[in-house]
């Protein structure tokens, strides 16, 4: 526990562009996913998704593709400190399909740059920093990978780190079929096993499907090739059965695998294979490497791989650590996990949803007003980009004043913002963007139909804010009307595993409200199945606001938090609310935007202002702003709520 790493995961880092048209032929297939892929990669992300701290030996082409898997696994919490750029490989890419219950799949690993990675790559010091270190057989595929994998399992050898060998055999990758025939999964060859043979002498831990153990062991018979592995190595030897579960030897051979450890599988229907395998092992790796036994690590492995292949992707699929426990609690009465309502929530809240700490939002999607404004200055409606640009500057002034930017937020809307969404593009600051008609009741969304396909033309990165005038108390066909629209958008968001964030004003209708009233929508909302991944509510009385931590803690535990809006308030009227929620710990930050530019708006429209004058005014009142929300925090001690972390 004292080395820096549990796990080192040496070998395939690419990226995988699955098919999106299931039970249609590659050949046809219209779309594609990104998601990152490999091997080696789904394993690094895979064990670190369950708490094992994972990093990653590999290299990555110098170019977007590559830079997109080491983004990839940052995100996941891999350590990318031994993810090397190759200046001449490119990344390697696999196409994949769904065809029904084939796999088609495609490697474009000519050269690949994981392919290029040498012993110059890594230390002994680097390997002696984790616990264990796993290969895969791939990266013996060639002399120079293998050069690199002997010299990683002496050193850990010699540095008390176990060593892991993931056979991971593929044909198509040792030259051995067509490029197309990338489904194939066995061909025998003497040189292959030869090559395998020559490493297991070195393992602590030997893992493979039956084909892969028939290629290690030389033999057609699974069992005749388990004898032959036992006889290089004493190293348990761990046999992937598919839904059969698996088959764990841990010393002699039996008689027969009947007569072995046998680990049973869990009951799913299958939706896509690929994938499953590095899910197994992610599994297995956490519950060995954390000391369970190898029968109780196996049953971990087989319920992880359970979840993944009942779903699209390899690295996506991957369960977090709180999913792993739910399902296990659960298994017996779970046939299509990808259609359990709480366990798909847990999935998406726990890998998906970008988490963030305290956000700090400036928020100018306003539309109708500035439009407004507008006319009533007798300025033209294009100004109003020149003014969001403006708006823009001056988050990007107190960005470089920013120790934590990423704490810094914007709300901007496509309509006259589209150049600032381009601009803050890849910086690092959280983005919404509206998605509703400026003051629509029922809420309504731009465009009216189609949303979805809308939705999925936006940056990944983007969340969506729909604001919604919403009541418990409305006339029921004017709640059941938004709630409509309110479920579809949450349905979408989720489908194409977007953050929504859903901002809810219940005054200004002309009802009565009070210290129940704001609980009341929530609550209703949850009871609709809508669970998203933050909130973005007026400022409340102590009381409201101890009512809906409540409820928020009890629906959905994983929600990333509340913003508070600020309505145009003043700033006074804001710090006396910054200091009413200072002891919530899920009111995460605020999304403010007329309080921090509409007096520039209006001296700028009005051409009283120059464009430096109204920079430098919004960024002092955005700066003001967020000073007062951290002494506000600063004087109080944080209530924690049952919020859980991924």
């Amino acid at each position: 526990m004292s080395r820096k790493f549990d796990l080192i995961c040496l070998g395939r880092a690419a990226v995988d562009l699955y098919g999106q048209q299931i039970g249609g032929r590659l050949e046809d297939m219209q779309t594609f996913a990104k998601y990152l892929g490999g091997s080696s990669a789904n394993l690094a992300a895979g064990t670190a998704r369950l708490g094992v701290r994972s990093s990653m030996l590999t290299r990555v082409g110098d170019e977007q593709m590559g830079r997109f898997v080491r983004e990839a696994l940052a995100k996941e919490g891999v350590d990318t400190s031994h993810v090397a750029t190759d200046p001449d490989r490119l990344t390697g890419l696999v196409v994949l399909g769904i065809d029904g219950h084939s796999y088609p799949h495609i490697f474009f690993r000519e050269r690949c740059a994981d392919m290029g990675l040498s012993v110059g790559d890594f230390d002994q010091a680097y390997i002696a920093s984790s616990n264990a270190i796993s290969v895969t057989g791939t990266h013996l595929s060639t002399p120079s990978t293998r050069a690199a994998v002997e010299q990683a399992f002496k050193w850990a050898r010699a540095s008390g780190t176990r060593t892991i060998l993931d056979i991971d055999y593929r044909p198509v990758l040792w030259k051995l079929t067509s490029a197309g025939e990338g489904e194939s999964r066995f061909i025998a060859s003497d040189q292959v096993t030869a090559v395998l043979q020559s490493l297991l002498p070195l393992c602590d831990l030997v893992v493979g499907t039956e084909e892969e153990i028939q290629i290690a062991g030389g033999s057609p018979d699974v069992l005749t090739a388990v004898r032959a592995i036992r006889a290089l190595t004493p190293a348990p030897i761990v046999v992937k059965r598919g839904a059969a579960g698996c088959t764990v030897i841990a010393d002699a051979v039996p008689a027969s695998l009947d007569r072995a450890e046998n680990v049973p599988g869990f009951p799913v229907e299958v939706l896509n294979v690929l994938g499953a395998g590095d899910a197994f092992l992610s599994g297995f790796l956490y519950g060995w490497l954390s000391g369970k036994s190898l029968g109780d690590s196996g049953r971990l492995g087989n319920a992880c791989g359970a979840l993944v292949v009942s779903r699209h992707g390899c690295t996506p699929a991957m369960p977090s650590r709180i999913e792993l426990d739910e399902f296990l609690s659960r298994a017996a009465t779970i046939r299509r996990p990808d259609l359990d309502d709480r366990l798909e929530h847990i999935h998406h809240a726990t890998t998906v949803r970008r988490s963030r700490d305290e956000l700090y939002v400036l928020a100018f999607d306003h539309r109708r007003q500035l439009e407004q404004l507008a006319d009533e200055s007798g300025a033209p409606r294009a100004a109003i980009a020149k003014f969001k640009n403006l708006i823009a500057t001056a988050v990007e002034k107190i960005s470089r004043t920013m120790h934590e930017r990423e704490r810094l937020g914007i709300i901007v809307d496509s309509r006259h913002g589209t150049a600032v969404l381009n601009r803050f593009s890849g910086t690092g600051m959280w983005i919404g963007r509206p998605i509703e008609v400026p003051g629509s009741r029922p809420v309504a969304f731009d465009p009216s139909s189609n949303t979805a396909l809308n939705l999925a033309t936006w940056p990944a990165g983007h969340v969506i804010k729909c604001l919604a005038f919403y009541h418990p108390d409305d006339p029921i066909e004017l709640r059941l009307a938004q709630e409509q629209q309110l479920r579809e958008l949450y349905l979408n968001a989720h489908s194409l595993d977007r953050d929504l964030l859903l901002e809810i004003i219940c005054s200004g209708g002309g009802r009565a409200v009070d210290d129940q009233t704001m609980t009341r929508a929530i609550k209703r909302l949850y009871n609709l199945g809508l669970r998203p991944a933050w909130w973005k509510l007026e400022p409340q009385s102590p009381a409201s606001w101890r009512n809906i931590t409540e409820v928020i803690a009890e629906r959905d535990p994983w929600c990333n938090g509340v913003l508070m809006l600020g309505l145009d308030a003043p700033e006074a009227t804001l710090q006396k609310a910054f200091e009413d929620v200072a002891g919530i710990e899920l009111c995460r930050g605020f999304a403010v935007g007329r309080s921090i530019f509409n007096h520039a708006a209006r001296a700028w429209f009005a051409g009283t202002m120059s464009d430096e004058a109204a920079i430098d005014d919004i960024a002092n009142r955005y700066q003001r702003l967020i000073a007062s929300w951290r002494e506000a925090r600063a004087g109080r001690n944080v209530t924690s709520s049952s919020r859980a972390s991924a």
